[in-house]
């Protein structure tokens, strides 16, 4: 076989061996057996061998990389990648229903259905077809570079299905999960066994465990597959329904759920979510409920979302499995806010994959209620993702002489970590430290200011947290500041290049965006989403401690009682020290770019707006986190419904689109002027 011979040989071959695996991993209709498979496989490893010049990245061969990574880089999703509030019964379906169509007045609502897959979230990130950038959920806003890993998928294509898509988009960031298939677990784990390694507990750990590999070819010998149903960033094409995006994604050759459904109303999803519950069993891949979507995407944009969750998708939580066991002891843990958290210690019991030993009692109202007492055999299941719940007594096994539990007299009416006085909050049926100094809420405080949604202070984890607190180096989070190398280095575990690395990140994160400030000092009820409302609002942290509570609420989707909460910790003589401290050690206390002005009759309060091209002073990020400060819609294609078109340079295809819909094409000098008002 000469070259050229050679050259169409290997080109029929990739097209061969990419038409089954789409045959096999998404229509589920081979035509081969896996030794003739096996057989085109090794035909085009070995031509390939002989004519290493022919090998491209896109080859079927070229799946697993060489050598192991030595970490995960993070990278930016290009849409945040958010997840999903949830329910466990139709009535709260209703309700979500109701909801909707109260932000919906007279418009006809319908619904899409689909598996809720037990995975791990994955994003793609296509260009021109060719599969360039896989990657965790990580934060929502990024996550772990994990292209290698994804790589080895055989159900994910390297290139778009170019015989049903011959003109894939320029980009296209989709979203799914990844999962390891029932059987394909139950196989893994007999081999581990018989290697004397010790099993996964479930199929989503062993999944979650294979992508957390530095080495591909770890994640190559297991066989994972994934399935999408989002479509997170797009060029080129403009999407009408979801479920034009779960038709579109199967054209395009990637792996769609089994078992969606398009329904006219909620009493249709109901029906549908009942009938994939009892097909569960013979599905590929283990799934925990169904996700609930408004069908028509321009819904999705007035619907808009949370700081967490959209308000367009919901996700129904199938009933959990159950095990029964005894209540041994309950012990109380201390959260940041100085919440009371009663939690169960069991006798440890197989549940869900997984060997149970606690489980939350949530709140002394809901020992109550279950009238749960220390020696009752309690029904325990998985409420939730993996949090295990006490959700009931068998009270035929009731020892006699069992007690009602007393949550006061069980904490002998102080704070179990520190001693110091508690109260009852009846809002949130909770019992709360009142001691602003208790070490474990100081841990707590510390570990949220440090995270990467707050200050996002690098080398400070929660080992070193405890360090410190215990070793008496900080009293409160304007302490962190006044760190140095040499008492750092005397804790255990650390040394001098350790110290130098956490003090220049601590100094570091004092130029961080006023919001983050706001969300680390952790207000009570003011999540990330409040605190970049208010920083927009208030441009500075001073403005916001002055502020009244009625001059608080005039803050976007701040309400009576957050902004009563707000008032209060301002007004608090300690968190008053812990903001002087904190000014004096050089902590910006002002929104720059990143936080607007207040957004009422802004030119783009309300608007419909794209990005495109690069920009000189701006991430692609940054300014769309402005514009939406702004109260902009930002979206990620040009329509005859786009207001404006943001321009960089190389701003490509969407600026001949705008021009031609006569959209409004505004550059970034004349941004900046725009958003400075």
């Amino acid at each position: 076989m000469n070259r050229k011979q050679a050259e169409k040989r290997i080109e029929a071959l990739r097209r061969d061996i990419e038409r089954h695996n789409r045959l096999y991993y998404i229509e589920a209709r081979p035509e081969i057996t896996d030794q003739d498979y096996d057989a085109l496989y090794k035909e085009l490893q070995d031509l390939e061998a002989q004519c290493p010049d022919l090998v491209t990245p896109d080859s079927p061969t070229q799946r697993v990389g060489g050598e192991p990574l030595k970490e995960f880089k993070s990278v930016r999703h290009l849409q945040p990648m958010m997840s999903l509030d949830n329910t466990y019964d139709f009535e709260e379906l209703r309700e979500f229903d109701r909801r909707v169509k109260k932000l919906l007045p007279g418009e006809p609502v319908e619904y899409v259905m689909e598996p809720k897959v037990d995975g791990v979230s994955v994003s793609l990130r296509y260009e021109n077809g060719v599969f360039m950038l896989g990657a965790t959920r990580g934060d929502g806003t990024a996550g772990d570079d994990i292209t290698a890993n994804l790589r080895t998928i055989r159900s994910i294509p390297l290139t778009l299905s170019p015989s049903l898509a011959p003109s894939p988009p320029p980009l296209l960031e989709v979203r799914g999960e990844a999962y390891l298939p029932v059987e394909s677990f139950k196989k893994l784990n007999a081999r581990r066994e018989r290697d004397g390694e010790e099993p996964f507990a479930n199929p989503r750990n062993a999944c979650a465990g294979s992508l957390k590999q530095l080495d591909p070819r770890i994640v190559a010998a297991r066989p994972l597959a994934a399935v999408f149903y989002v479509v997170g960033a797009c060029e080129g094409i403009e999407f009408a329904t979801q479920a034009e995006v779960l038709e579109s994604l199967k054209t395009f050759g990637l792996p769609t759920p089994q078992f969606w459904r398009r329904c006219r109303d909620i009493e249709e999803i109901i029906v549908r979510a009942g009938e994939l519950q009892k097909i569960e069993a013979t599905l590929p891949y283990e799934i925990d409920g169904a996700v609930v979507k408004v069908n028509d995407l321009a819904q999705w944009k007035k619907l808009g979302a949370t700081a967490k969750a959209p308000r367009y998708a919901i996700a129904y939580k199938y009933a959990h499995e159950q095990a029964r066991t005894r209540l041994q002891a309950v012990t109380v843990q201390v959260g940041r806010t100085g919440t009371l958290t009663p939690v169960a210690e069991l006798e440890p019991v197989f549940l869900a994959g997984s060997t149970i030993s606690r489980a939350t009692l949530h709140n002394e109202e809901e020992i109550k209620r279950k009238d749960i007492r220390i020696g009752d055999t309690v029904i325990v299941e998985k409420a939730g993702e993996v949090i295990p719940a006490v959700v009931g007594v068998v009270m035929e096994k009731r020892m006699r002489g069992a007690k009602p539990f007393d949550f006061v007299k069980h904490v002998g009416g102080k704070c179990p970590a520190c001693g110091g006085p508690i109260r009852r909050d009846p809002e949130f049926v909770a019992w709360r430290c009142e001691n602003i100094a208790c070490p474990m809420q100081l841990k707590r405080t510390l570990q949220h200011y440090a995270s990467r949604r707050a200050m996002d202070i690098e080398n400070l984890g929660e080992v070193l947290v405890h360090q410190l607190v215990d070793e008496d180096l900080v009293k409160d989070v304007a302490d962190l500041y006044k760190l140095t190398v040499e008492p750092l280095a005397d804790l255990e575990r650390m040394a001098d290049k350790s110290a130098v690395n956490v003090v220049t990140a601590v100094a570091g994160s004092k130029d961080r965006e006023l919001w983050r400030l706001i969300h680390g000092l952790g207000i009570l009820h003011v999540g990330e989403g409040a605190a970049r409302k208010l920083a927009a609002h208030f441009r500075d942290l001073d403005a916001l401690a002055a502020a009244s509570v009625e001059e608080l609420q005039q803050a976007r989707e701040v309400g009576p009682v957050m902004a009563g909460s707000i008032h209060d910790f301002f007004r608090n003589p300690r968190n008053k020290a812990v903001i002087e401290k904190l000014r004096k050690a050089g902590v910006n206390f002002r929104a720059g770019a990143e936080s607007e002005a207040p957004v009422a009759g802004g030119p783009f309060a309300g608007k419909t707006v794209v990005v495109t091209g690069t920009l000189k002073n701006f991430s692609r990020e940054g300014i769309k986190d402005r514009l939406r400060e702004a109260g902009a819609v930002v979206t990620d294609s040009v329509s005859k419904k786009t207001d404006f078109l943001i321009v960089g340079e190389a701003a490509g295809s969407k600026l001949d689109k705008a021009r031609s819909l006569g959209v409004r094409v505004v550059e970034e000098t004349a941004l900046e002027k725009m958003l400075a008002g």
